[in-house]
């Protein structure tokens, strides 16, 4: 990638290591005779290991080598920070040294991304310090909350990856002084079946290429794929034939980030050279066709105001699981022809989790939905050491526990240390296994928060061999600042890194006691997924607020995306919420909420205002900047208010809409109080009308299109909520 800037070394020493260099540039020879890929691992006095590195660097023409670390300390220029590692995605590259030895450390989701880019024939080098795996490295400075030093982390993640580096048969090791250790290879694989598409590399690439093209009504196609696979160029070769077939074609295209589907726009630049480049998002055909790309927030918010989707629309999502399935569901029933794309063991997330959460709703809503899975690797060939080193180095395929079904007395939740789990290889996949399959967004660098992210405890029920674990609760401890510092924090002249909920409500409610208060904030909750709705996250919150109780933490809380079902389960709870984004996130497409639950007196003290100041804003954030917030949230969100008894002036007012002709618009203040009334009531068959009238009372949101139909739907809506009710002693004379 550049010219180095020291000579090759001349001592004894140096022609040794030259002659390994020599030595390891053959071995890829025969790595790419296979089609495969090879880690090593550099290991030693770090300047030493780099003039190493250096060595091999020189001792072939590597075709684009990339040399990712610290600037200053690269023997070759240019270089580039692992901090935008990820911005190599999609090139290829034959050598990549990753020094995790300088002042940048090792990032865990640089590693993963960087090897998704070593081409066949590659090798990727890992350079690390002699004593790596025995402290914390620089990078978890990422992570180390105030008031903690990185310096003072435990180091579990590294050394399991020492450990695990070292016991490997298929890493190579080139200790810096010590002798070149190579894994011997075994015989090739059978050659890849024949195919007749000339612009597809693999008979799976050509077959997902077909059935996108050939996309059908009402029945979504869902692609999955390991990462290499070719998943994201098939959407491109698919784009570029739907688009070349006929004029005027409008295709969308959605992912977690523009930088996401780069690959599947060049694709369609390559295979459409007459087309025209509006920007990075947006391509244009001579024949009108045209393939937008919008984020998840974006396309959301115009489904539902009703510009997007609709007959002959269609949709294609890269990267599904990244995107939470309740965002995908409403995009399911906008478009009759979709199609959802995901990479099953990636740092985008899980695509294995994505099938288990978003199948009982393809089920459901689209019964002729199919799937279809890419095998195949494009890069590499079948058996790559590579892939296989990295994919048990960041837990990517970490196995899903088996399920123990409920059998007598449940077993109590049991809390176990970092070191312990640590300690637990086969119990450390499983529990990632359950995180993985059960959350939307998770990365290898959540591993290494995971066992040494400071302040995290980790509380688990396991199943009746006592061994699997069920289900899994990971907590952070938030707040406890000084009164000055949660001062300067609240008028916005501070942010401590970390404490994340505690933070948030002093710096935008202006809560000081916000984070002088302690706190124990849920970062992940997961059931197994054949054992949800039998109480077992329940259970472990419970016990879990118990025991942080009494440890005087007086604050209980959680963030999340605004979702109807996950805010019932925490309301459920006994928890409130106390803030609301105002912004969706642009790559879930939802509202961020936050919800707490007092432990102790000084909790609900602390507590009492929070809510006071949310019940009071959220009528106004309904009007304006979460107009578009779902009906189901808002209905449940209706709780938060102060209950009032309806006056006989709102009864009457509510009457004469119900069962007159009253104008609704000039009686909205008494359908949002029966709104607000009626939340706290069971509604059976009327919730839905509550959820419209809650809608249209807070938000203005119309019943319908034409005003005739709307008011006349609005008026049966008021009709259902007053007879589902208790609010009204009789129903009038009609």
């Amino acid at each position: 990638m550049g010219r180095p800037h020291h000579a090759e070394p001349t001592s004894p020493a140096g022609t040794a290591v030259a002659q390994q260099a020599a030595v390891l540039a053959s071995y890829a020879r025969r790595l790419k005779r296979r089609g495969w890929r090879g880690l090593v691992w550099l290991n030693g006095a770090p300047e030493q290991a780099r003039q190493q590195a250096l060595a091999l660097w020189q001792a072939l023409d590597w075709s684009a080598p990339l040399w990712i670390g610290d600037g200053q300390q690269a023997p070759v220029a240019p270089s580039l920070p692992s901090r935008k590692a990820r911005t190599r995605l999609g090139a290829e590259h034959q050598l990549v040294i990753l020094d995790a030895s300088g002042h940048q450390g090792l990032d865990p989701d640089a590693l993963g991304a960087l090897a998704g880019t070593v081409s066949a024939g590659g090798l990727l080098v890992l350079v690390t310090p002699a004593t790596w795996g025995s402290q914390p490295d620089p990078d978890y400075a990422r992570f180390a909350d105030y008031p903690w030093q990185w310096e003072a982390l435990s180091a579990h993640y590294l050394a399991r990856l020492a450990c695990q580096l070292g016991e490997s048969n298929a890493v190579i090791r080139w200790p810096v002084g010590g002798a070149l250790w190579l894994p011997a290879l075994s015989k090739r694989q059978a050659a890849a079946a024949h195919w007749n598409d000339a612009d597809c590399l693999t008979l799976d690439q050509a077959s997902a290429v077909s059935a996108l093209v050939k996309l059908k009504r009402r029945r979504p196609l869902v692609v999955t794929a390991d990462r290499g696979r070719g998943k994201s160029a098939a959407l491109g070769i698919a784009c570029a034939r739907l688009l070349q077939q006929s004029g005027g074609v409008e295709l969308l295209l959605t992912a977690p980030r523009l930088s996401a589907v780069e690959s599947v726009f060049s694709r369609v630049a390559a295979l459409c050279p007459e087309a025209q480049h509006h920007g990075p998002a947006e391509v244009l055909l001579p024949n009108g066709s045209r393939l937008r790309f919008l984020p998840p927030d974006v396309l959301t918010e115009q489904v539902e105001q009703g510009t997007l989707g609709g007959s002959g629309s269609m949709l294609l999502v890269d990267e599904a699981a990244a995107i939470p399935a309740s965002l995908l569901a409403r995009w399911l029933v906008a478009f009759p022809r979709i199609a959802f794309a995901t990479t099953v063991h990636g740092y985008e997330g899980s695509g294995r989790g994505f099938a288990l959460r978003f199948r009982d709703i393809l089920d459901r809503q689209a019964p002729q939905w199919r799937e279809l899975t890419l095998q195949a690797p494009i890069r590499w060939s079948a058996g790559d050491p590579l892939e296989a080193v990295i994919q048990h180095l960041l837990l990517l395929d970490a196995p899903l526990p088996k399920v123990e079904p409920h059998q007598g007395e449940r077993l109590p939740s049991m809390v176990i240390s970092q070191a312990q789990l640590a300690e637990r290889g086969a119990l450390l996949e499983k529990l990632f296994g359950l995180l993985v399959q059960s959350h939307y967004r998770t990365t290898p660098s959540d591993l290494r928060q995971l066992l040494d992210g400071p302040g995290t405890s980790l509380r688990m029920v396991l199943g009746s061999d006592g061994v699997g674990p069920q289900a899994v609760l990971v907590t952070r401890e938030e707040g406890g600042f000084d009164a000055a510092l949660a001062e300067q924090v609240a008028r916005g002249e501070r942010r401590p890194q970390g404490h994340l909920l505690a933070q948030s409500l002093a710096a935008h409610c202006g809560s000081r006691e916000a984070l002088t208060a302690r706190w124990r904030r849920v970062a992940r909750i997961a059931a197994h997924p054949q054992r949800r709705r039998e109480g077992l996250g329940r259970q472990l919150l419970e016990e879990d607020m118990v025991s942080a109780a009494q440890q005087g933490i007086v604050l209980y809380g959680a963030t999340f995306g605004a979702e109807a079902g996950l805010l019932q389960f925490w309301l459920a709870l006994g928890f409130v919420p106390v803030r609301l984004g105002i912004t969706r996130e642009a790559a879930t497409g939802e509202y961020a909420v936050m919800v707490a639950k007092p432990l102790n007196q000084e909790g609900q003290s602390v507590l009492g205002e929070l809510t006071a100041g949310f019940a009071a804003s959220l009528p106004g954030l309904l009007a304006f900047e979460l107009a578009t917030l779902p009906a189901p949230v808002v209905a449940l969100l209706l709780t938060s208010l102060s209950g009032q008894p309806l006056s006989a002036a709102e009864h009457q007012a509510i009457h004469d809409v119900a069962y007159a002709r009253r104008d609704p618009a000039l009686a909205r203040p008494a359908l949002q109080a029966l709104a607000r009334e009626a939340s706290r009531q069971p509604l059976g068959e009327a919730q839905q009308a509550h959820q419209q009238l809650a809608a249209w009372a807070y938000q203005n949101q119309p019943f319908a299109k034409a005003q005739k139909e709307a008011v006349q739907c609005l008026r049966q809506a008021v009709q259902q909520v007053i007879e589902a009710c208790a609010l009204f002693p009789s129903e009038p004379e009609r």
